[in-house]
Formats: C-alpha cells, structure tokens, sequence
C-alpha cells in the first residue's frame, strides 16, 4: 500500500523539488534563462505571422478585378484626405513652435516613428501585451510609447533582438498620468483586469468631484504628457461614469477602451530623438 501511495505523491514530490532548486537559482542565472527562452521562441512566432500573412496576400489575388478597383478608389480618398491632414498638421506645428518661443517654454522632445507589424496578441487573466517584429535592431528601447490610429496602444515592455513586447493599455500593470478632456487636472489611469473575451476596460482614480459624467455622454480620457514617457494629448478611452471615492475627496470611474486594441496588427512606437531628455518610466510592480 506505502508503495502505492509513494507513486502518486511523487510528481508533487518532483515539482516540489524543482521548485526549491529554482528559488535556490541565481537572480542572475533566472534572468539569462529566461531571455535565452524568449530569444529561441522569437523566431519561430516572427516566422508563424510571416506565413500567415502570406495565406492573406493569396487570398487577396482570389478577389475579382471590380474589388480591386473599389479598393483602388478607396485608397486614394484616404491618401488625399491624409495628405490634407498632413499639411494642417504642419500648420500647428509651426504655430506650437510659436507659441513655446513667446511663452519661453522648453521644446518638446522628439520623437522618431517606428512602424512594427504585430506578430502575437495575448489576451488572458494574466496577459494583455502585444507582440511586434522589432527589437534592438531598430533601436526600440524600453519603456518606449506605443500608439495606433485610436490613440494610446501601451508601453514597450521588454525589447530582444528582433521583436518586443508592448504591455497593452487594458493591462493592470500599466499606470499613467491623464486628464479629462475639457479639464487641465492629472488623473490617474490603470488598465483594468479584463476577460478573455469580453471589452476591454481601464479604472481612474483621483478625479475631481466638479467632474461630471452623464449617461449618454461619456468623456473622452487623454494623455496628461506628465513624466516624459506619452506625449500629451493621445486618446486612452472614455469615461463612461465616475462615483465619489470612499474618502469623499476625489471619483473614482471606469474607462472603457476602443475595441480595435484587441485586432491591432500594426502599431507605431515612438522612439525619443534624445532618450536623456526624456524621464525614466516607473517600472510596473
């Protein structure tokens, strides 16, 4: 009967015992095991998205020649109003470099755009991070922005030799400073925890009581541009509603994230011309 019992205990007993021989391991020898992993792992999933791009582009050569036309169409309405948009963003830009030399105000740091396709989306209790397909060979460093068309995407969390990965937004790790549209005060913001297949959502906190949210009229939720890491202005979601805090001083709301960041397959990441000027990011706890 011992015999028979010794059996079953002993993959605990094994798992036990790999267990205290890894605490027992290096901190030195846990972080080059575990880059090593993320290095060998790397190519296999840079080639699995470059294949599936590839059933994609011969699926495209399937469609007829009236689809490719409206698409043809299509795409030169977006080049000519994105040509328009261009031109009016350079007005303001000249006019923000006015402006900053009249109020005597330090110029904004730079910033290099990055484009990188998407190799994984991970979405689970315990990740949501992006995968993309650079790394040290485009000097991405960490800690860098990451944007898409909707706004904010999240943070270049750890970088290797040809990919990344970007904590996403909605991720619980992820804290920045923001403001209320129509409001100059910081608030905080924090991804939420968020379920595998439901919307993706965020909490704020500190929000001033005179912040008012109505049903039906959600708030947009920008980039505050405090502590050097997101430019100001860049949309992280929308305030759906906020209610007084437990202390009575400050609301506390839900924000509710664009649904695209869960079908995101480009992102752009924006990488400091002068990495010196810019502060640190706060490393996630």
């Amino acid at each position: 009967m011992r015999p028979q019992r010794f059996d079953q205990a002993r993959p605990f007993l094994t798992l036990g015992i790999v267990a205290l021989v890894w605490l027992l391991v290096p901190a030195v020898v846990k972080r080059f095991a575990r880059a090593s992993f993320y290095e060998l792992q790397a190519p296999g999933e840079v080639t699995a998205a470059g294949v599936r791009q590839l059933q994609e582009f011969w699926a495209l050569r399937t469609r007829s020649a009236d689809d490719l036309i409206a698409a043809g169409k299509q795409t030169a309405d977006a080049l000519a109003f994105y040509e328009l948009s261009a031109r009016q963003q350079e007005q303001l830009a000249a006019e923000n470099e006015r402006l900053r030399a009249l109020l005597n105000l330090p110029a904004d740091p730079g910033w290099h755009y990055e484009q990188a396709r998407v190799v994984r989306r991970d979405f689970s209790a315990w990740w949501q991070q992006l995968i993309i397909r650079k790394g040290t060979d485009y000097h991405i460093p960490v800690g860098a922005p990451v944007v898409y068309a909707g706004g904010v995407a999240g943070r270049v969390r750890e970088v290797g030799a040809h990919t990344s990965v970007v904590e996403l937004i909605s991720s619980p790790g992820l804290r920045l400073a923001a403001v209320v549209e129509g409001d100059t005060r910081p608030v905080s913001y924090q991804g939420g925890e968020n379920p595998a297949f439901g919307a993706s959502r965020g909490t704020v906190e500190y929000v001033p009581l005179d912040v008012i949210t109505l049903i039906g009229a959600p708030r947009r939720l920008l980039t505050s541009g405090l502590g050097g890491v997101f430019p100001a202005g860049l949309p992280i979601g929308t305030l759906t509603h906020a209610e007084p805090a437990p202390d009575g001083l400050f609301k506390t709301g839900e924000v509710r994230l664009d649904p695209a960041l869960s079908e995101l397959t480009e992102v752009t990441v924006l990488v400091p011309l002068h990495p010196e000027e810019t502060a640190p990011p706060v490393p996630a706890p």
